[in-house]
């Protein structure tokens, strides 16, 4: 690493000397009037004055103008100015970045002082950057920001639940409404890796993990997409940077926040199965289809099952009914206390959420096993002036979190797919004389919820962290010292308390006296048993320290230097830590605010890679023109109040590619070979030898992006920004498909192989405006595209040059055969053979009949195989998302709505007995649409479902176009109605705000898709549905 440092320096010092000397060149420039620059006149009506903000600071560098004429002027240091007019007529115009624009007619002044008012949501806004912080005027990276009040959108535990829509390039999905594991999939800009695609989640700088702080907490939410918004954090930057800031004090009186809410949940879709009497009837039509002559169930048994006649012997149950309630329900409080001094300040946050989960509970029971979670969050961040030049901050954040589920040893156990697996016909969920009995060659999904205890996990986290800044303007105005370490620990525990209840074997009659007839099947437990498990000592250990530098010359040169080094250690407890380090560095210029520039890079280091190939160098740059300060737009100013544009280019880095760590080192692994000696070999060992390879040369991925951006505000705000994005990923970490089998490989090897392209767009708005005294109105809106391709990959021989071949296509592409319809009666002759010239399917039995799949034989060669697969549909991920939303406020009373979407998402139905029929009536259920099928009778070629039959017939559960469908989707992500109650009547009260809210959570949703709600990305729908919800509440600031 010294070696490597040294040569940085060397690289680095031409840097540092224009950054010591531009200052110094610049500085003869100070006694220099900026306007000078400026045509003036020099005769005529004199007018002076001072131009200062609503707070009594002095505007240096103020723009007056003289209406319809190029004469203007700017303010000095102190805020003066003065300027030659034609007259009493003329007109002047004042402007100043992040102000709005005023006008006044001179008449008979002489002297014109002039108070401008500040755009809060404009220029003057703080944005955090990488390291550190930039005025949104200065802003040249692709970097959008979070409103934390939008992170209210669902009642879910989980932050990332709420991200989808809010904000252009951020794709965001929630693929299960279970609360013991509800956190959303999200990607930066789509997916650009073959490999990890995770973004790097940055709380106060340090990485963490996003749900695991209360949104209460938020300061700000920043999202790096970017090479040079990212480049800084080299090897972790790759996959875009999510940044969040907790909230920190503010000198004054403590200001107390408190919030509650309590929401009720139901599933927004989910899959409707058919009752015993449908189920049997289907059956058996499946089983004349397929040639029987007798039934699967004779119509007396059937029409017991219609009649009642014993809910014992025949049942008709929906298990989905039966192991889950109609709703479930959650609460959230949530409390904030907020002041100091000028010497100590402090931001101290609470949060308490519970969730109790959508599965049901047998009361005779001592126990509950269904999902439940709750957790507390606390914050406490201090910053202390440790002298006029000396802040010290020290935070501290921890969490508890304690869930239940059904018992651990059952992990692979999902209530929800258990019970759609499970006939509604063959067993109740408890007879009558209290015994279970198992669902032959399954369960009971009953019994498996109920009788065999439950789970319960704690899991405690503490995260600190201690940072110092050194204000060194006693050496040069404007630089400044930092350094931050913060360390992280947390440990779980699981409880399991299990048992096996006595299982019976179905029963099919009664005895003389009306008893069941029941054998027993297997032996239970009388008392649960208890066993733990523990994860302890798993920290984390950050430090950082940087120098910055800032300067401002003349009100026209704005220079900006950091420098930053860092090093991470993290130990899960089970391998060997994790380490990296590296530096990181940043140059700014701005010149008169509308000509700026940016240089960043990163270097980086990983213990993952062999000696000479753990370091890496990313740099990039940005340059941005802000054409709304030209003078030109003048006249524009009052309604365009921004336009920027900006461009950036660079390079990114992944080491968090998965796989093997120390790819660079060989492994030795036993074998199921013994070597035997000795009398009658009878002795031996077991064989050793090297599994994978050593590969020396692997590196870390990189990628090179692209950006061209454009800001927009309008009227200071309403502000529009438009990205297009290109991104070329190499060197991603694969293991080799094509070898041939003499390398003598007996694993394949890794290899930076890997290549993807990812480009597209993004537009987001936002903004609100006071319309009168009494109306308010804001607009939320966000779309994304993005359309990724493999361009390399390493893929088996067998598949290179065919229509099967992933390189060419996106990331996670779906293949499958191309359907030509169902097959008629004329596609066979009398034998019921294939008419010759039509292409035989090589599934199953190979012998289709009519109503079954027709595929397309894309080879040519006479049969229908895998080697006819081709690329169908798209992703599974979303290439579009997009939100929009609108709240307006009248007086006291509020109203909001948001809708989400996505697009160009697609998934192939499918799964085990997916097909009415699949198991013989063992398994599986059937959806309320069998009779969208196709039968002798009614042989259409638009039926949802092609022939049943009694068994699995494989030439329709092919992955196929016949099953792909189009998972688009809008969604009433939220509407909200609130109410303040006056002023008046809280100020008397000692509160300063109090709002009541009622609010709908995901209550509509639109798609061609109904079978389920297609946001689950599953392609049978058999899992924990999402939830809707509604919810009401109150908040309540105080004094």
């Amino acid at each position: 690493m010294l070696y490597h440092l040294k040569s940085f320096k060397i690289k680095l010092l031409p840097v540092f000397v224009l950054a010591a000397l531009l200052p110094t060149g610049l500085m003869a420039q100070e006694d220099t009037t900026a306007q000078n620059r400026y045509h003036q006149r020099t005769s005529g009506l004199k007018i002076s004055g001072r131009v200062s903000g609503q707070n009594g600071d002095k505007l240096a560098g103020a723009t007056i103008t003289e209406a319809g004429t190029d004469n203007a002027v700017r303010t000095d240091v102190t805020g003066s100015y003065q300027i030659f007019v034609t007259g009493k007529e003329a007109v002047l115009q004042f402007s100043y970045t992040g102000y709005k624009p005023q006008e006044i007619k001179v008449g008979e002044k002489l002297l014109a002082d002039v108070t401008m008012e500040e755009i809060i949501s404009d220029m003057n806004e703080v944005v955090v950057v990488g390291y550190g912080q930039q005025k949104k005027a200065s802003v040249v990276g692709a970097i959008s920001t979070i409103r934390p009040q939008d992170l209210y959108m669902t009642p879910s535990r989980s932050l990332t639940n709420n991200l989808a829509g809010l904000v252009g390039g951020l794709v965001a999905v929630t693929r299960t409404g279970d609360p013991y594991a509800s956190n959303s999939e999200f990607w930066v800009r789509g997916v650009s890796t073959l490999g990890n695609s995770a973004a790097l989640v940055l709380v106060d700088g340090v990485e963490r993990n996003i749900n695991d702080i209360d949104v209460e907490e938020i300061e700000s939410f920043s999202v790096l997409k970017d090479a040079s918004a990212s480049a800084v954090y080299g090897v972790r930057g790759a996959n875009g940077v999510l940044m969040v800031t907790t909230k920190r004090g503010k000198a004054g009186k403590p200001k107390v926040n408190f919030r509650i809410e309590k929401s009720y949940l139901r599933p927004t879709g989910v899959p409707e199965y058919v009752g015993a009497v449908k189920y049997l009837e289907v059956m058996n039509d499946a089983y004349k289809l397929s040639g029987e002559s007798q039934p699967f169930m004779s119509q007396e048994d059937i029409d017991k099952y219609r009649n009642k006649v014993d809910p014992d012997l025949y049942p008709d149950v929906n298990w989905w009914d039966v192991i889950s309630k109609d709703h479930s329900d959650n609460i959230h409080l949530s409390t904030s206390v907020n002041g100091g001094t000028d010497f100590l300040r402090y931001a101290l946050t609470s949060g308490y959420f519970e969730e109790n989960g959508l599965l049901e509970r047998d009361e005779t029971q001592q126990w509950n096993s269904g999902y439940k979670v709750r957790r507390f969050t606390m914050r406490s961040n201090v910053d202390v002036n440790l002298s006029k030049t000396t802040l010290m901050r020290f935070d501290v954040g921890g969490f508890f979190q304690w869930r239940r589920r059904p018992p651990m040893s059952a992990m692979d156990f999902d209530p929800f797919y258990e019970a759609a697996m499970s006939p509604p016909y063959l067993i109740p969920p408890m007879y009558s004389n209290g015994k279970f009995a198992k669902i032959p060659y399954r369960n009971n999904p009953w019994a498996l919820l109920t009788q065999r205890g439950f789970t319960r996990s704690s899991m405690l986290g503490l995260q600190t962290t201690l940072s110092l800044e050194e204000d060194l303007k006693y050496i040069t105005p404007g630089l400044k010292a930092r350094a931050m370490v913060a360390f992280d620990k947390w440990s779980q525990v699981w409880v399991d308390r299990h048992k096996n209840p006595d299982y019976y074997k179905r029963a099919t009659s009664r005895d003389a006296n009306g008893n069941l007839v029941m054998e027993i099947e297997s032996d239970g437990e009388q008392w649960l048993g208890w066993s733990r498990n523990s994860e302890f000592g798993v920290q984390k250990i950050y430090a950082e320290a940087a120098v910055n530098y800032d300067k401002v010359i003349n009100n026209i040169h704005d220079l900006g230097a950091m420098v930053l080094y860092n090093q991470d250690h993290r130990d899960l407890g089970e391998t060997l830590p994790y380490r990296t380090q590296g530096l990181a560095g940043r140059v700014t210029y701005g010149y008169d605010k509308k000509y700026l520039a940016e240089a960043n890079f990163g270097y980086n280091g990983s213990e993952n890679f062999a000696p000479g190939k753990r370091y890496g160098f990313f740099p990039s740059a940005a340059v941005g023109w802000v054409i709304s300060e030209e003078r030109f737009m003048q006249p524009l100013k009052s309604v365009l109040s921004r336009l920027k544009l900006r461009a950036s280019y660079g390079k990114v880095g992944n080491a968090n590619i998965g796989g093997r760590r120390f790819a660079y080192l060989p492994t030795i692994e036993d074998f199921g070979g013994w070597y035997r000696w000795g009398v009658d070999n009878a002795t031996g060992r077991l064989g050793r030898g090297e599994g994978e390879i050593a590969v020396d040369n692997l590196t870390w991925e990189t990628g090179v992006k692209k950006n061209l951006g454009l800001d927009v505000s309008l009227w200071g705000a309403f502000e529009l920004m438009f990205d297009v994005f290109e991104e070329k990923r190499k060197d991603i970490f694969i293991i080799r498909e094509n070898l041939p089998g003499s390398a003598g490989f007996i694993r394949a090897p890794w290899a930076n192989y890997g290549k993807v392209n990812n480009r597209g767009f993004e537009v987001q708005a936002n903004g609100g405006r006071q319309l009168t005294k009494e109306w308010f109105l804001s607009v939320l809106g966000s779309f994304t595209y993005n359309n990724n391709k493999v361009i390399e990959r390493d893929e088996p021989l067998s598949i290179i040059g065919t229509t099967r071949a992933r390189t060419g296509h996106m990331v996670g592409q779906q293949f499958g055969l191309i359907a030509d319809g169902l097959y008629t009666f004329d596609d066979f002759d009398a034998s019921g053979n294939l008419n010759p010239g039509l292409p035989k399917p090589s599934y199953g039995s190979g012998r289709p009949k009519p109503g079954d799949i027709k595929y397309i034989d894309l080879d040519g060669d006479g049969a229908i195989s895998d080697n006819d697969k081709t690329a169908i549909g798209g992703s599974f991920r979303p290439q579009v998302q997009y939100g929009f939303g609108l709240n307006v406020r009248y007086r006291s009373i509020g109203f909001g709505f948001f809708f989400q979407g996505n697009g160009k998402v697609w998934q192939i139905l499918g799964g085990q007995n997916w097909i009415p029929g699949s198991s013989g009536g063992a398994a599986g259920n059937i959806l309320t649409n069998i009779d969208d099928r196709w039968t002798e009778e009614d042989p259409r070629q638009d039926a949802f479902w092609p022939r049943l039959s009694k068994a699995l017939n494989e030439i329709n559960t092919q992955p196929s176009t016949w099953w792909l469908r189009d998972m688009s989707f809008l969604k009433l992500r939220n509407i909200e109605l609130s109410y303040e109650l006056p002023k008046k009547l809280t100020g008397n009260i000692g509160m300063q705000k109090v709002q009541f809210f009622v609010r709908g959570s995901n209550l509509l949703t639109f798609s061609r898709f109904k079978l389920w709600d297609p946001e689950l990305g599953t392609t049978d729908g058999l899992k924990y549905p999402l939830m809707k919800s509604l919810t009401a509440g109150f908040s309540l600031n105080l004094k």
